[in-house]
């Protein structure tokens, strides 16, 4: 395989046998697959511009923050997740002074969020060809009106198992109970044989090591691991996932 790519990090890729390392990978979906940056950007302008023809660009840091601010509280079960649709807009449009009506605004938002399926760079090509021979499931804490359109009219719903969305189990990442759906979706295979693959510290690779599975903290910004979680393997780019599943790229 030859030397280790410097936008690699690997703890314990010597204990896994080299024989379809990994059969099952269990991926987020929004930062690690699909750009979600963008169509949020794209949502949130689209709608303000509908409801009230005029667009600042500092809204995008203020909704950015507010929408951040409760999705955290939500992983960490302070609130549940219906919570988030609306409040997320009061506490906007309070900031902004922009006077539009909360629910309408979350509908529209929404609405123009779920035809948004801009995927990062490369994830079409590395799922694709990870597809061949490996078994994809994409496990995403979100709103399922949002997250079932988006997955299946994007480029990589061909090679992707199935999706587990929390909104319409109940539980999030980094509940365990998120990945007892994840594993009955996938026929209840070996821990041993599955990894996760996500950019959240606290919700994808917590989650993934209080399951007990392997995980891969997809950190392309080079982030430091603030919360010393020990995770399994640490890559800056997609295409990394070849060389610690022992597969040759096309």
């Amino acid at each position: 395989m030859g030397n280790r790519p410097s936008y690699l990090s690997i703890k314990h890729l010597e204990t896994v046998p080299s024989i379809m390392r990994y059969p099952f990978l269990l991926f987020d979906a929004d930062h690690t697959l699909f750009d979600f940056d963008q169509a949020q950007d794209r949502a949130l302008k689209s709608t303000i511009v509908e409801l009230h023809g005029h667009f600042d660009a500092d809204y995008f840091e203020v909704y950015n923050e507010v929408n951040r601010r409760l999705w955290l509280a939500f992983e960490r079960g302070e609130i549940i997740q219906q919570d988030i649709k609306v409040s997320r807009f009061e506490h906007f449009l309070e900031r902004t002074g922009l006077p539009l009506d909360p629910f309408e605004a979350n509908a529209t938002y929404l609405n123009h969020l779920s035809e948004a399926t801009f995927l990062l760079d490369d994830a079409l090509e590395v799922v694709q060809e990870l597809a061949v021979d490996r078994k994809l499931l994409i496990v995403t804490n979100g709103l399922r009106e949002v997250q079932r359109p988006r997955f299946t009219t994007s480029a990589i719903a061909p090679f992707i198992t199935g999706i587990v969305v929390s909104d319409e189990i109940g539980v999030a990442k980094p509940n365990p109970g998120i990945f007892d759906a994840a594993f009955e979706a996938l026929k209840q295979p070996a821990k041993s044989e599955v990894l996760m693959i996500g950019d959240s510290l606290t919700s994808d690779m917590r989650g993934g090591i209080d399951y007990g599975i392997d995980t891969c903290w997809f950190n392309p910004t080079g982030n430091q691991n603030v919360l010393e979680l020990p995770v399994t393997y640490e890559i800056r780019d997609l295409w990394a996932l070849f060389y610690l599943l022992d597969k040759n790229p096309p």
